[in-house]
């Protein structure tokens, strides 16, 4: 490396790492308090939107300085469950709205699916609410510059459950691809993650509602069908998801965007290169940088991408790094993996900012942007125009040369579940 050994880049790196997500630092009580947020040494109230698997795991990895107060989920009997085991005296509700009129709770935590997301954060960010949104962050990409504008509008924070950007490894790692560590940047070979499939022409047979579930709220913003468990594997139907290219896409893509440096925007064109669903896609920056999704399922690094770069090549995994040569990654200086679950530090970096007001680690416009790629490379699979570039206008978030995908930037939504003007 010019004018600086890998040793001491890692050193360095790795101090910015450790001090990105340390603990919070103390500041005299009542400092940086407000009508609309806690002190810095306060107490954080927590409300849970959504009492699944994923969520129950963020409400698990809640630091000291924060608190459950509420629980919300449509499927009552899941956030019952987690009131049982967990010894809880926490009030349940069925309809998330009750959350948000609640004055004592700060921040919500919605680990919703991602057709039933957006619209509880923009109505969160409303009632003056900081918000931890899982990913994929949204169902379509207008929607989801539509909450930008509300968590910019109201002075939110909002953190995306993309908990890399809260692994030193993974930090270190992208930086060292980010400045040049490696040379010059010649491609990025990513997982070819598949995408949805469109819903049957014919909803699946109407079966009784179980008990406890409020199914029309379940659907969202979905147009109605009646219930049949065969929705609940929801990711893989279009109506519902982006299957893995935004469920582990988001987490590989993200990864990505950080190790380019490309953060607040995107690729230029996007050109699929073999058809379908699981076609291949070519996504191309303006500085010349392509990312190949080429790799197989399950034969590369999930949560991250392999860079190929002048000086070598580096593959940037959740929580794990590899390279060629080795000597790049075999630093002692090589900060190691997470000592603790894989999303503490992220959640932590969370309470943090809602204490000091900083934008977290994965902030709103970085969550939207990874996000945004996902879809826009299903977009370009749909679209079906085999070797024919695409161009993407990363500003404007628009294509510049075809209105057909144009309108596939936005979904109709059913009565009841459009989203709210943002003041």
């Amino acid at each position: 490396m010019d004018n600086l050994s890998r040793r001491q880049w890692l050193r360095r790196a790795a101090g910015t790492a450790v001090g990105g997500f340390a603990a919070p630092y103390l500041i005299p009580a009542g400092v940086l308090a407000a009508d609309d947020r806690p002190g810095a040494n306060g107490r954080v109230t927590i409300g849970a939107i959504a009492v699944g698997g994923r969520a129950t795991l963020l409400l698990n990895q809640l630091p000291a300085g924060a608190q459950i107060v509420a629980l919300c989920d449509c499927n009552l009997p899941r956030a019952e469950k987690y009131k049982a085991d967990k010894q809880g005296d926490w009030p349940i509700y069925q309809d998330y709205r009750r959350i948000l009129e609640r004055k004592d709770i700060d921040a919500v935590i919605v680990g919703t699916g991602e057709f039933q997301r957006v619209l509880p954060c923009i109505q969160a960010c409303l009632a003056g609410k900081d918000i931890y949104a899982e990913k994929p962050l949204t169902l379509y990409i207008q929607e989801g510059r539509a909450l930008v504008n509300a968590v910019r509008k109201h002075k939110r924070i909002l953190q995306v459950g993309c908990q890399q950007r809260s692994m030193a490894m993974n930090r270190i790692a992208c930086e060292l691809v980010r400045t040049g560590g490696l040379g010059k940047i010649l491609e990025v070979r990513a997982i070819n993650y598949p995408g949805p499939k469109n819903s049957p022409a014919e909803f699946f047979p109407e079966q009784p509602t179980p008990a406890g579930l409020d199914w029309n709220m379940w659907l969202s913003q979905a147009a109605w069908r009646p219930f049949n468990p065969e929705w609940q594997s929801w990711m893989q139907w279009r109506d519902f998801g982006g299957n893995d290219m935004t469920n582990w896409g988001a987490h590989g893509v993200d990864q990505i965007q950080w190790g380019l440096g490309m953060d607040g925007t995107g690729p230029v064109e996007l050109t699929p290169v073999t058809p379908g669903i699981t076609g291949q896609v070519d996504a191309r920056y303006a500085n010349g940088v392509v990312i190949h999704f080429v790799l197989e399922m399950g034969h590369g690094p999930m949560g991250g991408a392999v860079f190929v770069c002048e000086k070598g090549k580096i593959e940037i995994n959740r929580n794990k790094i590899a390279s060629n040569p080795k000597e790049i990654v075999q630093s002692p200086d090589n900060p190691g993996f997470n000592k603790r679950p894989e999303t503490a530090y992220h959640i932590e970096n969370w309470v943090d900012g809602i204490k000091t007001r900083k934008r977290c680690n994965a902030d709103i416009e970085i969550g939207l942007r990874a996000t945004t790629l996902c879809y826009l490379v299903n977009i370009v699979r749909e679209i079906g125009r085999v070797g024919e570039p695409l161009k993407w206008d990363p500003v404007a978030e628009r294509f510049t040369n075809c209105d057909e995908a144009n309108k596939l930037l936005s979904r109709e939504r059913r009565n009841g579940y459009e989203l709210p003007n943002i003041g």
